[in-house]
């Protein structure tokens, strides 16, 4: 981002000129604040830009860097059409791009972000206002100042955005067109036969057992090459299970793909063999669905890999490398509304969902324990615990409950993989006060 240090010569009053600086410098304190706020609202009004997956955190990234350039130009007097648009909006827009996202949704972000912003300044302006009646012209002209500075430094960014999107959705559009639209219409058309399917999807065989993947970058590779790590990785999981045959992979953008391993006849992989071979690729996170047998199974196969996916996601760095749907699948529906899923989880273990290390000892015990199905030899044994401490633990973690586990033992068991997954999402912080919950309502 090109910031020129040179004030604007055409500043028509030094005491507004004082004033925007000031409310500037004050906004500057609470970058971070203000961003949140901005990307509330934007995601409030356009769930298409909500995040996930490996746009997770790019939206916020690039309103930071925005408004920290608003906020230069307004405290230096910098020109806005001299300042270019922040790497990581041009990074977002490129991504939204990729993943079909409408250039109006893009525009729309901004114009709502340009309102939310302006009102930020605006309230800080009066709320710091307390000059006499003569200098409320001062006051005037400072916030037709910081009007006309943002409003234009928007209408220049979004033009360079607009340009990023078309260049990025040709290029994307090119290679990758093609197959990802025939995939798209087997898994979506379900009035396809497998026939008709087969002939639209070409060399990969839709008559055996299929295997589907999530695969998705943390960070960044060097030169776009995120693709290629991710190819790599699907090679790497393909051969640690054996397959026979060519594997399918469809680009979902720049740092993310869904894949298809081809099984033939097998109906089942050992989960330790692809985790072993996705540990190679540190950088790599997959979620993975159970196998299936034809075209059903392969958009069964899928669906489940996406399901496993929206789990991983909720937390900024998944739990683990690979997240099988097989152990996730019951919590799953939690992760649509995450606020009921907290309070189902506290009204099921009051007090043990507590977020702190201590709690967390307990819970993690309680899980093991249900599900070696109630031993606590095995509970010790997988923990490295001394069957009298495995023992000891689940009796405190059953205390701290509140209610005995054999009451309810399905929805605490459900309770336990849902923090044991999503963690903070679904656990209450420990300087919390204490809840009670009954039927789902906060008491």
């Amino acid at each position: 981002m090109r910031l020129p240090s040179t004030p604007d010569p055409e500043c028509e009053c030094l005491g507004s000129r004082e004033q925007v600086s000031a409310v500037a410098a004050r906004l500057g304190h609470g970058l971070s604040e203000l961003a949140g706020d901005v990307r509330d609202v934007i995601e409030a009004a356009i769930p298409a830009l909500r995040e996930d997956g490996p746009t997770s955190g790019l939206l916020e990234t690039s309103i930071e860097q925005n408004i920290e350039a608003m906020l230069g130009i307004l405290a230096h007097g910098i020109d806005p059409a001299a300042v270019d648009a922040p790497s990581a909006a041009l990074e977002h827009a490129r991504r939204l791009a990729q993943r079909g996202v409408s250039t109006f949704a893009l525009i729309r972000a901004y114009r709502l972000g340009q309102s939310r912003f302006l009102r930020r300044l605006i309230e800080d302006l009066v709320g710091h206002g307390d000059a006499p009646n003569e200098t409320k012209n001062v006051e005037g002209k400072a916030t037709l100042e910081m009007v006309e500075r943002v409003t234009s430094y928007i209408d220049n960014v979004v033009e360079q955005l607009i340009v990023a999107y078309a260049k990025a959705r040709e290029e994307w559009l090119r290679p990758n067109a093609i197959l990802s639209a025939r995939v798209r219409s087997i898994l979506n058309d379900k009035t396809l036969d497998i026939e008709t399917a087969q002939a639209r999807l070409g060399t990969y065989r839709l008559r055996q057992n299929h295997l589907a993947l999530e695969l998705w970058m943390r960070g960044t590779a060097p030169d776009g090459g995120a693709l290629e790590i991710l190819r790599t990785a699907a090679g790497s999981l393909a051969g640690a299970i054996q397959c026979e045959e060519t594997l399918l992979f469809v680009p979902v953008d720049e740092s993310s793909a869904c894949v298809w391993l081809p099984l033939n006849g097998r109906a089942s992989v050992e989960r330790e063999q692809l985790a072993a071979a996705l540990a190679t690729s540190p950088d790599v996170f997959a979620s993975v669905g159970e196998p299936a047998p034809g075209l059903t199974g392969f958009r069964r196969t899928h669906q489940q890999a996406m399901s496993a996916a929206v789990v991983a996601h909720v937390r900024a760095t998944p739990r683990e490398q690979l997240t099988p749907y097989i152990e996730i699948a019951p919590i799953a529906a939690l992760c649509s509304d995450l606020d009921s899923g907290r309070a189902w989880v506290a009204e099921t273990l009051g007090p043990l969902a507590i977020d702190d290390e201590r709690h967390a000892r307990l819970r993690e015990t309680a899980r093991v324990f249900f599900a070696t199905g109630g031993s606590y030899t095995a509970t010790a044994e997988q923990l490295h615990l001394h069957r009298n401490s495995a023992q000891s633990r689940v009796r405190k973690a059953e205390e701290t409950c509140g209610r005995p586990f054999r009451e309810g033992r399905l929805d605490i068991e459900l309770a336990l993989l849902a923090c044991h997954w999503l963690e903070q999402a679904v656990l209450r912080p420990a300087q919390q006060p204490h809840q009670a919950y009954h039927r789902g309502i906060v008491i």
